[in-house]
């Protein structure tokens, strides 16, 4: 991508249409991988995906989008694309991307819960496929989590009405 391309999309010409493609294209070549691999294994997919798994899934893929872009102790993972912003609510902390080109796309993509939620739901796809057991067993965990989250927070806000 040339900068003027990048800077006909974008007036400020800072976004890294080069390292998303690059991105994109690691994605997009994992989900292949994947793919190939299966069928040369023999993994069979499922015939159908009920909704309780989706939503298991779903519920899995919101947690472990958070805990990638958010938590502090995954501080770790972000640190070399991003710089701490400030604190989020409870044990969250708010990152923005530094750098540019690929390092600066990477950044993007592991600060955005929404960004990241593709490629968890990508990655949990594809554990479904192969080990639908294993895969419900983990995103029943992370969902437990998301639970016990909610809980925490409707817990502050009792407290603080009680208190305020």
């Amino acid at each position: 991508m040339t900068t003027t391309d990048a800077a006909r999309y974008d007036d400020q010409g800072d976004v890294p249409l080069g390292g998303y493609a690059a991105l994109a294209s690691v994605f997009a070549g994992s989900a292949g991988a994947f793919a190939l691999l299966a069928r040369r294994r023999g993994v069979r997919l499922p015939e159908e995906v009920p909704p309780w798994d989706v939503a298991l899934m779903g519920t899995a893929t919101y947690k472990a989008s958070r805990l990638l872009t958010r938590d502090k102790i995954t501080s770790f993972v972000r640190a070399p694309f991003t710089r701490r912003a400030g604190a989020g609510e409870g044990s969250e902390v708010m990152d923005e991307p530094r750098g540019s080109g690929v390092r600066r796309a990477v950044g993007d993509l592991v600060s955005c819960p929404f960004c990241t939620a593709g490629w968890v739901a990508g990655a949990l796809v594809c554990s479904y496929a192969a080990a639908p057991r294993l895969t419900r067993l983990v995103c029943g965990g992370l969902s437990a989590l998301t639970v016990a989250d909610w809980l925490q927070y409707a817990w502050t806000a009792t407290q603080q009405t009680t208190e305020g």
